[in-house]
């Protein structure tokens, strides 16, 4: 059974989520960054959402919060390169 402040969500913030009634993909998203924010720094984003998706995902598969830790985890396996000019020719 999930507990709210438990390691991997010290502020509960996930466990609300899933209590929350008719919450959508777009709160999910707000509450997940919040809940990424407030993780301490030793602790590996990866590793809390694979517990919190082991935790939540059987029973709540379909739910708009299941969806974003999905999205969170997956965009955590591929990390993608921004900005920058590097790899790029550069006009003079």
């Amino acid at each position: 059974m999930a507990t709210k402040g438990e390691p991997q969500d010290p502020k509960g913030l996930i466990f609300e989520a899933y209590r929350i009634e008719g919450i959508t993909q777009p709160e999910c998203r707000t509450i997940f960054l919040d809940w990424a924010l407030s993780l301490p720094d030793a602790t590996s984003h990866a590793a809390a959402i694979a517990h919190l998706l082991d935790r939540y995902g059987p029973d709540h598969n379909d739910h708009p919060m299941t969806q974003v830790l999905r999205e969170g985890r997956d965009g955590m396996a591929t990390p993608r390169r921004r900005g920058g000019w590097r790899g790029r020719s550069r006009a003079h």
